[in-house]
């Protein structure tokens, strides 16, 4: 009796696991129905092998076959890709509570720095604290004005530099000298000290291969964000790399903070920096916990200021200027229009930036063809969305295609060919209002330094125009330029863009 009141239980027991799976099996299938179109994965991998080498030119594509909002599996993330304004608008501004999170790349776990980076962290309270540091003690229009006599100081050095090629006749690679620039630019504006030079020593070097090294260890693809499954093993060892760039960089800012702090607490005059770091530590009782920011919190802070300022920014000179090399014609009525707007024994100045609206559509259109991040950083979804009738389900990695929007033929006339003078004809900005050019993205997940990115792209070329004449290295001959990406945090050139100058008469 009892044998068979125990088979009559697991018969039982059996049924109803069985019918549970069926269920949820069609639930799943009527989920994947409603989910928005795209091509069929594979099984386990999924879409990964279709990605390819550059996948924002392969998205793209998919999403002139399957439309404008498409599924991708890629092993097993569901990825949601938008490549339209108007969707794009729904997803970063009209509800941008439930799109505000991020999906975090497996490198970004090192030193944890996924619970403190600006860039990272869920729109909660330590966010926001950052956010407001960065907008209040960063990027605001008082620090940036008060700053931009450094600024002005690191663009003599880089038209200095170029000067001296021009003399020696020698050629130059122009991205590798204008991140130095950044770079150093920004570290006057954080600490009041350069951390590179233009002729570089062993120490300055180290800090740049440090920078460049966590920038391709946070775009190259990794399995682990495919399979989270696999993040205990770190089988790429890209986590493991990214900890050992990230101990180094950590070293130096440690070290320029701890100098600050003894400074400060010496008994001699302290010689007051006005940068970042002393108003930091003008708001923070160093060691208690009422501090505004914890050292470590700083840091990571610091790190974040720089991968994210220096290749984007560089990145979108070194193409502005290809762009010109390539269409000589747009070179000189840039120049002619430096030319009639700014003395010729006048200081180019961020002031002039407003009297120069060509130079303006000139930085427009090169990111309308070539956005820093062609994805943005990857949003994630907070909860079951309805977009455009299809589901976009809870956890979502989702892409919001740039770079597809800027060469979409609906919205853009002409759009592979480089055409400033389109935006003569209309106010389209790239501050987030308008969705058709958001290279810095939109919404509360906008990029923070964006003003600093403004002055900057249009400081730094007005002044090598304006002060040089320009060639392609090599023989090089305009129609013969190679302008492929290699696509990765940030879209670079394939090649780099060597140059040389001679005096402008």
């Amino acid at each position: 009796m009892e044998y068979q009141i125990f088979l009559i239980s697991i018969s039982f027991m059996c049924a109803s696991i069985f019918i549970f799976i069926f269920r949820k099996l069609n639930q799943t299938q009527k989920s994947t129905n409603l989910l928005p179109p795209g091509p069929r994965p594979f099984p386990i991998i999924g879409n990964i092998l279709e990605l390819g080498k550059n996948p924002h030119k392969t998205l793209t594509k998919l999403s002139q076959i399957y439309g404008p909002i498409i599924t991708l599996k890629l092993g097993t993330i569901t990825t949601i890709v938008i490549s339209s304004p108007q969707l794009a608008k729904q997803v970063l501004h009209e509800n941008s509570q439930i799109f505000s999170n991020r999906t975090v790349p497996h490198a970004l776990y090192a030193l944890n720095h996924d619970k403190v980076s600006v860039g990272m962290l869920p729109p909660l309270d330590l966010w926001k604290k950052l956010r407001k540091i960065c907008a209040t003690k960063v990027f605001s229009t008082n620090i940036l004005d008060s700053t931009k006599i450094l600024r002005q100081q690191k663009l003599q050095e880089l038209l200095d530099y170029v000067n001296e090629k021009c003399n020696k006749g020698e050629v130059f690679d122009v991205g590798e000298v204008v991140f130095t620039t950044i770079l150093n630019s920004i570290s006057n504006i954080l600490f009041s000290m350069d951390l590179t030079h233009s002729t570089p020593d062993e120490k300055s070097q180290e800090f740049k291969n440090i920078i460049w090294g966590i920038m391709e260890e946070s775009g190259r693809p990794n399995v682990s964000d495919f399979f989270p499954i696999l993040r205990p093993l770190d089988p790429q060892r890209v986590k493991a790399r990214m900890t050992n760039h990230m101990k180094k960089v950590y070293k130096i800012f440690y070290g320029i903070v701890e100098e600050r702090i003894c400074s400060r607490a010496s008994k001699g005059d302290y010689e007051v920096c006005n940068d970042v770091l002393d108003s930091l530590l003008n708001n923070n009782n160093i060691g208690e916990t009422t501090s505004e920011l914890s050292r470590n919190e700083m840091v990571h802070l610091f790190q974040d200021l720089f991968v994210a300022g220096t290749d984007t920014t560089s990145s979108t000179i070194e193409w502005i200027m290809a762009e010109l090399l390539r269409n000589p014609e747009k070179l000189t009525k840039a120049r002619k229009e430096l030319c009639k707007a700014i003395g010729k024994d006048e200081t180019i100045e961020e002031s002039h930036i407003s009297k120069l609206p060509f130079l303006q559509a000139i930085v427009k259109e090169t990111l309308r063809l070539h956005p820093a991040v062609p994805l943005l950083l990857p949003h994630k979804c907070d909860e079951n969305m309805n977009i455009l009738g299809f589901n976009v389900p809870k956890n979502a990695q989702v892409f919001v295609n740039v770079w597809a929007m800027g060469r979409d033929p609906t919205i853009w006339e002409n759009p592979t060919m480089f055409m400033p003078e389109r935006f003569l004809e209309c106010d389209i900005n790239y501050k987030g209002n308008n969705f058709e050019l958001i290279p810095f993205g939109a919404g509360k997940r906008i990029c923070p330094g964006l003003p600093l990115a403004h002055r900057t792209m249009h400081l730094i070329v007005a002044s090598l125009l304006r002060n040089f004449e320009w060639t392609l290295a090599d023989g090089l001959k305009p129609e013969d330029m190679n302008m492929d990406e290699q696509f990765g945090i940030t879209l670079k050139r394939i090649k780099a863009l060597r140059v040389q100058a001679t005096s402008s008469p």
